[in-house]
């Protein structure tokens, strides 16, 4: 593959002013499928299941199959419109969107076009430095998602130089949100931060109501990113390319920022942009072409003969909307209250796309600086070595039980990073590691005092120091015996012994 050009991202800048779109998908939780009874494996009791076990005729696109609305789906994506600040449609219809889909059975896609159930909203989102922007709703619709396909005998795991391809049709007819925003301008430099904060923060309103598990590496949430340039003082958009399904935070950000280098290097050389999808490479950290983006037209979208419309009645809205959970930013305020965090120590955890984990954390018994620490520390390293998000490496449960540990004494810090990596590599709960590893701190005072007795008779030196008044010298002593004992001790027990025996000596 020839190399890609990019231009130095402070000078794209300069000469181009980036404007940016956002479609995310959001998978709803329901336990069966959008228009069939089959199971949803986007419920995670279904998540495991053999390949195309969750299936019925009509995710199988069998003649005569005919769908049927999943009635919780529709409070679910209202509930979302709600949360999002749209207006919800007094009607709404669906729509079949044609185009050729080997991995959903009928050829065709039930979403909605111009009749969306929610339209015209907007989310408030912070970034780093509390800048906060107003991202504008376009509209969040309601959909099925397609089956997965795996490609078998290629280098890249994708279909060029693929040997055969397997389809798994469980993931088909599977409900999802689409929630698309109007073209979002005057980030500038911030665009690939608002980026990854604004899919944050559509995360935490998913989660919060608990219409969505919204794991991204399961594919629960998953992001289009639209990115165009247009020259400074032009006012024509310029033409936009779509990178999909990007499925971390991280790699939000990521994918934006090169488009904008990418773009900004053909621009400047009197190239074009071709208006095209374009696959995410996580472990090059760069985008490739697609196919060209179609317009509305080449979907030949027209209504769904075999579905109804949508007529939500305005007590169930309203009941919807009396149910709404606190919205992101006022619960972010109040927990950054709650927790005494300071500034930068709260702007760690929401960059880390993390509120809800530290949160699940706490209220699982965690203090907030032990939640913190675990999740923006040792959690957050583990996961850019594995490059994924930090909550797809252990659960909120987890960490509350490593922290309770800590605070037992039946760990030190050290110790406790150990039980973590053994946590990540799923070898059981915390509790579990400690007893399989034989990780718990030594807290035998006869043992310690065995290993200080022969650390003073090796450094008699130290132990006149130390009689001397110099207690300093008594780190020689403690390093001694934390090697000794495998780093199974606590430094501040072993330097209170070492002084009491070096007094009784």
């Amino acid at each position: 593959m020839a190399r890609v050009e990019l231009m130095d991202y402070d000078r794209a800048l300069e000469l181009f002013e980036p404007v940016i779109g956002l479609e995310v998908h959001v998978e709803l939780n329901t336990r069966t499928k959008m228009f069939s009874p089959a199971p949803n494996p986007a419920n995670s009791e279904f998540h495991d299941a053999a390949p195309n076990t969750l299936v019925s005729p009509v995710c199988l696109g069998l003649p005569g199959s005919l769908p049927v609305v999943n009635g919780e789906a529709v409070r679910s994506s209202i509930s979302l419109g709600l949360a999002l600040g749209c207006s919800i449609a007094e009607s709404s219809r669906f729509a079949r969107k044609n185009y050729f889909y080997p991995d959903l059975a009928k050829n065709y896609q039930i979403s909605q076009y111009d009749e969306p159930i929610a339209f015209e909203g907007s989310v408030e989102v912070e970034i780093e430095g509390g800048r906060i922007f107003q991202v504008p709703i376009e509209r969040a619709h309601m959909e099925e998602d397609a089956g997965k396909l795996t490609h078998v005998g290629g280098a890249t795991g994708r279909i060029q130089g693929a040997e055969y391809s397997l389809v798994d049709y469980n993931r088909a007819g599977v409900p999802l949100v689409e929630i698309v925003t109007k073209p979002i301008f005057g980030a500038e430099a911030d665009a690939p931060a608002l980026a990854r904060a604004y899919v944050s923060t559509i995360r935490d309103i998913a989660l919060s109501l608990a219409i969505s598990e919204a794991r991204m590496e399961r594919g629960n949430l998953r992001c289009d990113a639209n990115v165009s340039l247009r020259p400074r003082g032009e006012q024509k958009l310029g033409i936009r390319t779509e990178t999909k399904n990007v499925n971390s935070f991280r790699s939000i950000e990521r994918a934006v920022r090169y488009e904008i280098q990418r773009q900004a290097a053909i621009l400047a050389k009197g190239g074009t942009i071709t208006q095209e999808t374009r696959h995410w490479h996580e472990d090059t950290g760069t985008t490739s072409p697609g196919r060209p983006k179609s317009d509305a037209d080449d979907y030949r979208y027209f209504p769904e003969p075999d579905l109804l419309p949508v007529v939500p009645s305005p007590a169930l809205i309203e009941e919807l909307r009396a149910a709404l959970p606190e919205p992101p930013a006022a619960r972010r305020r109040r927990l950054k209250g709650e927790w005494g965090f300071t500034d930068l120590e709260f702007q760690d955890v929401v960059n880390g796309g993390l509120l809800n984990e530290v949160a699940a954390t706490i209220a699982a018994g965690a203090s907030p600086a032990a939640a913190r620490k675990w999740w923006t520390g040792e959690l957050t390293r583990l996961a850019n070595q594995q490059e994924t998000d930090a909550s797809a490496l252990a659960s909120p449960e987890q960490v509350a039980q490593l922290a309770a540990l800590v605070d037992a004494g039946t760990l030190t810090d050290r110790l406790a990073r150990q039980v973590l990596e053994g946590v990540v590599a799923g070898e059981g709960s915390p509790q579990e590691i400690v007893d399989a590893r034989g990780l718990a701190v030594v807290s035998d005072d006869g043992a310690l005092i065995a290993a200080i007795d022969q650390a003073l008779a090796a450094q008699p030196d130290v132990l006149e120091k130390i009689r001397d008044g110099k207690v300093q010298a008594a780190g020689a002593v403690i390093g001694a015996v934390m090697k000794a004992m495998q780093g199974k001790a606590d430094a501040a027990r072993v330097r209170e012994l070492v002084l009491e025996r070096a007094g009784q000596a």
